[in-house]
Formats: structure tokens, sequence, C-alpha cells
């Protein structure tokens, strides 16, 4: 029995072992944590059988899964004086701390997101034999961090006609939100996603400021936003009208003066007396009256 027991436990050691008795291994953090916006290094060592490889080489690294994975960083060394030259992947976010000739993959992530949480799993490959390759299989663990931050605040007429205040933070651990303000008994909801928490503030009935405030473990960040609803008085209403019927008086007497300036004035319709004079004298009498002058002419 005993025998059979040291037979197994040879054989776990073996299985354990899987490639890294022939001198391949992959060492590998299970986790590491970034904060969103800043910067990231991922450690990857490995060991190869070869005492010395001046080929090309190549590292990669890719997210989700092993050997399936997304690649999203790929350099290419073709020589041991060589660097490794990226092929895939973005310079302004992936950059290879390490020398893979070095035996290290290291890897760093600038300006993280929210987009980078993933498992990351690195691998190298030698050119030649198609067996001269490696890859972690367990992989990192990439958590990210961030202090709270308000990503929307706002007023919003509901379906009953009535008003909320809306305010959506993000953060990681996951924020608290407390809304602060003029208000009485106003309820709330809240809904969160992944990062993302949202609380709601119903049925505002004061006017004023209302601020929400989001906390973790790493801050806390405020916003704020103003409420007043319109409330016709009836002064204002007496108001309104005092000013509608000076107005209709005052066009009434506009309209006055003008009939009476019309009227008093001289009518550009009527003709004068000089166009009556000219109106009386005719072609004919214009001729008669030359002609009596003529024969007075000869007379003399």
């Amino acid at each position: 029995m005993k025998g059979i027991s040291f037979f197994l436990i040879v054989q776990l050691c073996i299985l354990e072992s899987g490639t890294a008795s022939k001198g391949w291994s992959m060492h590998v953090p299970p986790e590491v944590t970034g904060e969103i916006g800043k910067t990231v290094s991922l450690p990857c060592t490995f060991t190869h059988p070869h005492q010395t490889y001046d080929k090309t080489l190549t590292a990669i690294w890719r997210v989700k899964e092993p050997y399936n994975g997304t690649v999203v960083f790929k350099c290419v060394a073709h020589s041991s004086s060589s660097l490794c030259k990226m092929a895939v992947g973005s310079k302004n976010r992936y950059q290879l701390l390490g020398n893979p000739r070095q035996n290290n993959l290291s890897l760093q992530i600038h300006n993280l997101t929210w987009n980078d949480s993933s498992k990351y799993f690195c691998r190298v490959e030698f050119s030649g034999d198609v067996h001269d390759k490696y890859e972690s299989r367990s992989g990192i663990r990439l958590q990210l961090i961030a202090a709270p931050r308000i990503v929307n605040i706002s007023v919003q007429s509901g379906e009953d006609h009535s008003f909320n205040a809306k305010c959506t933070a993000e953060g990681e651990p996951l924020p608290t939100l407390t809304w602060s303000g003029p208000m009485s008994s106003n309820g709330t909801s809240i809904l969160s996603v992944s990062y993302q928490i949202t609380k709601e503030l119903r049925h505002l009935t004061h006017d004023g400021r209302y601020t929400c405030t989001a906390v973790n473990s790493l801050g806390r960040a405020e916003g704020a936003v103003y409420f007043y609803k319109y409330r016709a008085s009836g002064g204002s209403w007496i108001l309104v009208l005092l000013f509608v019927s000076l107005g209709v008086k005052a066009l009434a007497l506009l309209l006055i003066i003008g009939i009476g300036a019309f009227w008093k004035g001289d009518n550009p319709l009527a003709p004068t007396s000089l166009s009556r004079q000219q109106a009386q004298e005719s072609p004919y009498e214009n001729l008669s009256r030359r002609i009596n002058s003529i024969s007075q002419c000869l007379r003399e």
C-alpha cells in the first residue's frame, strides 16, 4: 500500500513539473493591482533548455485565455544584438520592460482604463524547432482600483411630472453615494453595474442645492445640482394684467393721435388751387387768346 502511494506521489510530481523537466518554465504572480489612469507592470520571467540562443525570438502577451486569447502585445528580436521590435500593440500603451534575451518578458501598461481589467498570459517563441515555445497557463489577473469620480449629476422630469435628481459615480471599490440638501422625505433608488453606481433622489419638493457625495477607501468626490421649481403667485398675475391693460390703452391713444393728425393736415388726395386753375384752362382757350393778341397787333 505504501509502495502504491509513493508511486502516485512521484507521478504527481512529474505531472506538476510538466515541460519544466525539459528546461522550460514560466514565473508570473497570480495577481497585480493597478490604478485607473496610471501605469502598471506585469512581471514575467522564464527559463529554457538552451545555454545560449542567438536566433529570432518572439515575445507575446495575450488576454482572457492562454493560447487562443486576443494578442495585445507582440515584439520580435531577430538577433541577440537587436531590440525587440513591436509588431502588435500601441506604443503609447504598452512597453516591454524586460529583455527577452535575459529571460524577462515583463510588460508595462500605461494610462490604465476599465477595459484593461482581464487576465494576461505571457509567451515566448524561439525560431527553428516547433517545440521551442512556452506560455504561462495560470496567467496574471490585473485587478483595477480607482478613487471615486462623479460621472453625471442632473435633475430630470419623471413620468408622473415630478422631478428627480440622479447621480452616477464610478470607482473601485464601488463607492457609497449620499445625497444632501433641502430635502424632507424624498425616496431614493440605487442601481450598480460593475464599477458604476447610480442613486436617484425622487420627488423633489424643496428649492435649493442638492449635493451628491461618493466615498470609498481611496477617497471621495462631490457634485452638486440646483433645483428651482417655477411657482406663479397671485401678485405676479396682477402685475401681468396691469401691464397688458396699460399696453392696450397706450396703443389706442397712439391710434387716435394718428387719425387726428391725418384729418387735420392737408389731404394729399384733395386738389390744390393751382391744380384747379390748371384744370380749368384748356388748349382751346389758350389758342383763342393768342389769335386775339395777333389781330390787335395787325390793327395797330
